[in-house]
């Protein structure tokens, strides 16, 4: 018997382990899991933003069921989402998450590998606001005064940027670590000068405890805080597929969203989370109701996460350097805007230049 060739028993030997890694990567898992922020209400679980309609409309749920595949949403609380999700993802009990950029960052900075997969619109504004009788006018005319602000939470780097363009520092200020409902209560109470905070500034404003000197309305779009889609980079690559169903479901979802005659419908059910609807439609003026639905990679949102890295390393939120290209992956947007043909629905957001705040 002849003995046989190198070459071929190395082929013999490598077929099977070839077969075998080709199965692995492409066995479907049992269950998809997504994390989103969720409210509770009336005994009844309201999901945020687009989730929403993408578990209103059951297109996702109903695509994974085809392949015997469940689809199930992780609530997490605002309070502690960042921490939440991000130990979610380290245990591998998540595949997709809605959530924000600077705990995205420290996660991947840390070694959880996770990738943008869906821009999450525009992004949503923050604020600057005053007890009412203050003689404040900017952030300049706050220095050496307390300020009250959640440290760690996305906001903090739109502060940095404002403190930044006005050649200001942390350490010009008292800040004093508080969530925004803390905030608003020593603002109320006279413990603090000002307090820097989302869309609730309006609420201050109604109920005649704040006055908004300063929003990023006023400032470049790459100032807002964002939270987007991002997927684990290891189930992004095994399975692709499955991650195109998922973009393709929000996007589907931020069409019907985007749309204006929708807009009415969409913010009567996102106030049943517990934020007014005055303050849900002050939040989006300014700006086409469109846009703030917007899954584009555009300069600005590459411009958001640049700056995101450079500022979560020089605050020493992270060691390690992260990688912008490694961070966005837009391959999935950019298949299923072409498929679902709305390559020419959004277009990418002009640059604006900052106020003086």
């Amino acid at each position: 018997m002849s003995t046989p060739s190198l070459p071929r028993l190395l082929r013999h030997l490598l077929l099977p382990l070839a077969l075998f890694t080709a199965q692995a990567q492409a066995a479907e898992p049992q269950t998809v899991r997504i994390a989103t922020v969720a409210y509770a209400n009336a005994g009844k679980i309201i999901f945020n933003g687009p989730a929403y309609v993408m578990d209103r409309d059951k297109v996702l749920e109903q695509q994974l069921a085809q392949r015997n595949i469940k689809l199930e949403w992780v609530p997490a609380a605002t309070a502690s989402v960042g921490t939440f999700v991000n130990e979610e993802f380290t245990n591998r009990r998540i595949d997709f998450a809605f959530y924000g950029d600077l705990p995205s960052i420290i996660a991947n900075a840390s070694g959880v590998s996770t990738q943008l997969i869906v821009p999450g619109g525009s992004g949503n504004n923050v604020y600057l606001v005053v007890p009412p009788g203050s003689s404040v006018k900017s952030i300049a005319d706050l220095k050496g005064k307390r300020i009250a602000l959640h440290r760690g939470r996305p906001w903090e780097l739109s502060f940095a940027k404002l403190l930044e363009a006005n050649q200001l520092g942390f350490d010009d200020f008292r800040i004093f670590n508080l969530n925004p409902q803390a905030g608003a209560a020593a603002l109320s109470a006279g413990r603090v000068d000002a307090l820097f905070t989302l869309s609730d500034a309006y609420l201050l404003e109604d109920k005649q405890v704040g006055r908004i000197i300063w929003s990023s309305k006023q400032a470049p779009a790459d100032w807002k805080m964002r939270a987007e889609l991002w997927g684990a980079k290891e189930f992004i690559a095994q399975q692709p597929e499955i991650t195109q169903l998922v973009v393709d479901a929000y996007l589907k979802a931020a069409h019907w969203t985007a749309q204006p005659q929708n807009q009415a419908a969409y913010q009567a059910y996102q106030a049943q989370s517990g934020q007014p609807l005055s303050v849900l439609q002050r939040e989006a003026e300014g700006q086409p109701w469109a846009q703030h639905f917007s899954p584009l990679y555009d300069q600005a949102l590459r411009q958001h996460y640049t700056d995101a890295i450079a500022y979560a390393l020089e605050a020493r939120l992270i060691r390690g350097d992260v990688n912008v290209d490694e961070l966005l992956e837009p391959k999935f947007v950019q298949q299923g805007l072409q498929d679902l043909q709305l390559q020419d629905y959004w277009k990418a957001a002009a640059p604006t230049a900052a106020i003086q705040p």
